[in-house]
């Protein structure tokens, strides 16, 4: 694996000592002007990037930790960050929030600051659009700490909180099949997620074994969010055979559907039953309430806070835990099946 150059290779281009470097790096009045112009052109040349992590870690022990989120209006993030902050609070931590809305290169950007800004250790649950992982292996190369909840990144070697997003998934198409329901179909996540593959995996299983056929136009692939529920119940509609009852990746899916059957004149759950996922406090009120996967997010949130911080106060600069915690789930019916 190559590695990024350092401030020694920059001395040995240049036949300097490497505190010359720093020190013209640095902009020091003690170096020549001319020789501060070569230094800072070799650094270009040799894409040089200084490790202000490294640095930090040697100045002095941060008390901050980064936690960067999809979004903050969903209560799922929320209350996932509300557990972070209770044990990050009693260990002595401030957490600083950030959110990608769902952009990759936000998540960067908001990765690159907490480096700069010198965090202890990141906690992340990534965009659906975040197909690489190497600015979080830039962050792990520098002694970063890093765990993710939730969305993860499978290859990147960090720590991880989950829920059982495959069993919650099964057991959710399972009572729709128990319940008699026989055309029963899938509004999935971004297939980029782990999490959307499994629970995609936990919905197609529990139709295989009961001897369902897995039908292509019965699964949407789409987003998280409720217009990505309304646009995958739209082409429901435009079914010969419209499904009898709809499992959504999660609450906000499903409610998207929801809207989109209302204005068709269907009923909940006499034409079309409807499960989501993740419990979120609306779904209790709507009508009909909707049935869902629980998953505890806020003791995710204390979780995923109290492995961050075994890794950093491993005495093993390197090597800190990285451990994955599944939570298990629970299905609550309500009327929508």
């Amino acid at each position: 694996m190559k590695t990024s150059p350092t401030i020694k290779d920059i001395a040995a281009k240049l036949n300097l000592h490497y505190t010359t470097v720093s020190r013209a790096l640095r902009d020091h009045p003690d170096v020549k002007e001319e020789t501060r112009r070569l230094v800072k052109q070799m650094a270009k040349q040799l894409n040089y990037q200084p490790n202000n992590l490294a640095r930090s870690l040697k100045r002095q022990k941060s008390n901050s930790i980064g936690v960067i989120v999809p979004e903050i209006r969903h209560h799922f993030f929320s209350a996932v960050i509300s557990g972070i902050e209770e044990i990050a609070y009693q260990a002595g931590y401030v957490i600083l929030v950030a959110q990608s809305n769902e952009q990759v290169e936000r998540e960067i950007m908001n990765t690159n600051a907490f480096i700069s800004n010198h965090v202890a250790g990141l906690l992340v649950s990534i965009s659906q659009t975040t197909v690489s992982a190497h600015h979080f292996q830039r962050f792990l190369a520098q002694g970063g700490k890093l765990v993710f909840f939730d969305r993860v990144c499978q290859d990147v070697e960090a720590g991880q909180v989950v829920v059982d997003d495959y069993g919650g998934a099964f057991a959710a198409t399972e009572f729709l099949i128990r319940k008699g329901y026989k055309r029963i179909a899938h509004l999935g996540g971004s297939r980029n997620l782990t999490l959307s593959q499994m629970r995609y995996q936990g919905y197609a299983d529990a139709l295989r074994k009961h001897s369902y056929d897995l039908r292509d136009e019965y699964v949407v692939w789409g987003g998280l969010h409720e217009q990505n529920g309304a646009q995958g119940m739209k082409r429901f509609l435009g079914l010969s055979e419209l499904p009898d009852a709809i499992f959504a990746v999660n609450d906000p899916v499903a409610l998207g559907a929801y809207e989109v059957i209302a204005k068709n004149g269907l009923q909940i759950p006499q034409d079309i039953a409807v499960v989501g996922f993740s419990d979120n406090p609306i779904s209790a009120f709507v009508n009909p309430p909707l049935t869902t996967v629980y998953q505890p997010a806020y003791e995710m949130g204390k979780r995923a806070a109290e492995l961050l911080l075994e890794q950093i106060r491993s005495k093993n600069q390197t090597e800190g835990p990285k451990t994955r915690e599944v939570f298990p789930t629970r299905l609550i019916v309500r009327g929508s099946a």
